[in-house]
């Protein structure tokens, strides 16, 4: 039986990158090789073999945010569509809205080739921090990037969406179609997220003293609505440093956020094998991003035992319940957090009661589950095509 063989585009195919990243190589571990057959056409090509052939493109930096980089295509589609055209795809799947994805579009509409991917980035909610600059400019830009979206995601078979609060967003916001949007959520490793993974002592050796800790972990750019952590860190020093802020992750804002916080404790970028300790060492997780998809590191540092502050707005509010699995703030009230904070601080019936319903909803997301639906969907639109062709012609 011939391999179902699928086109795979990404500006930046690295595992750990980030958490579109890391959901991408969820699929991509576990991919069926006895059934499938994967073409990799990137950007930023992986550090490790993963086992299929990968072509590599020029790249170039985002403007306002060097920790990404995109593909370029212009000067190369002649041998991609070459290399496309040899190996003869059933299914493409793009990554993300690039320059890549309008191409690997264009190329599956003209060959009849279904089309998926993932919604990983809600570009939507970006654009106050884009334009913070200009705030007059946001009204228009969201226009501008909301019809972009629906041009880009209302082509593909399957659009898999992370949350129904994002789902909401995209059809009333950017009056997406709706007709190939498909709930499909996040999984978690059961195993590297553990409470008892906790190490007070290896906290301590970075602080120097005993002191609760506030940890924020992701990456250091201003759409995570990283300028909340200084407004709340000026708090903290107001009523007398009762507790460290560690902060772990890199970007473009760290340089500004370290000037801004001289006393808190910057870690850098972390593994997931030292991320899982540090959550479970932590004692509150606070993330104010208000532009998540899903929001990976939620989940993650509810399976740690970590009680968890977030933002009452991004795709996140649709698994999260307030007062019951973690407490939500308004996005830009650093006095709001900080109560919150110091409420699981000085409570600890709330924060047991938190932790252990955050515990049992952690329990229900599994990897295994969602890949087994991503690939029976794939096999399903391959054997679609499939009849299509061998359709007689009347």
């Amino acid at each position: 039986m011939a391999k179902i063989k699928v086109a795979f585009f990404a500006d930046i195919l690295i595992k750990d990158f980030d958490g579109a990243s890391r959901t991408m190589f969820q699929i991509l571990n576990r991919i069926p090789k006895s059934e499938f057959d994967y073409l990799f056409i990137c950007g930023v090509e992986p550090k490790h073999d993963v086992g299929f052939e990968v072509i590599k493109l020029p790249t170039m930096t985002i403007p306002r945010n060097n920790t990404y980089e995109m593909a370029v295509i212009a000067f190369s589609k002649k041998r991609v569509r070459q290399k496309l055209d040899e190996f003869a795809p059933d299914i493409i799947h793009f990554a993300s809205p690039s320059q890549i994805s309008t191409f690997a579009s264009k190329y599956a509409r003209s060959k009849g080739i279904p089309l998926v991917t993932i919604y990983h980035t809600h570009f939507l909610a970006y654009m106050k921090y884009y334009f913070n600059f200009a705030p007059f400019l946001v009204p228009t830009m969201l226009k501008i990037v909301a019809k972009i979206c629906k041009r880009i995601y209302d082509r593909p078979n399957i659009v898999y969406i992370p949350t129904e609060e994002i789902k909401k967003q995209l059809l009333e916001k950017a009056d997406f179609k709706g007709h190939n949007l498909r709930i499909w959520g996040r999984g978690l490793d059961q195993k590297r997220f553990d409470p008892l993974k906790r190490n007070t002592a290896l906290i301590q050796e970075i602080t120097k003293n005993d002191k609760p800790n506030v940890l924020y972990a992701s990456r250091l750019v201003m759409e995570k609505n990283v300028d909340v952590l200084s407004k709340l860190y000026q708090l903290i020093k107001k009523d007398g440093d009762q507790v460290n802020l560690i902060i772990v992750g890199d970007g473009a804002a760290r340089k500004d956020l370290e000037k801004k916080m001289p006393g808190a404790f910057f870690l850098g970028n972390k593994n997931h094998q030292e991320l899982a300790i540090i959550y479970a060492s932590c004692d509150v997780f606070f993330f104010p991003s208000t532009t998540e998809t899903f929001g990976n590191v939620i989940p993650e540092a509810m399976a740690s035992g970590i009680p968890c502050i977030l933002s009452n707005e991004g795709g996140h509010v649709s698994y999260v319940e307030q007062g019951k699995t973690a407490l939500l703030c308004s996005p830009d009230d650093a006095k709001c957090c900080w109560e919150a904070i110091q409420s699981l601080i000085h409570n600890s019936d709330l924060k047991k009661e938190i932790v252990a319903n955050a515990l049992k909803f952690t329990k229900t997301l599994n990897w295994e589950n969602l890949v087994d639906q991503y690939f029976d969907d794939l096999r399903m639109l391959a054997n679609k095509k499939k009849r299509l062709i061998l359709q007689p012609q009347i």
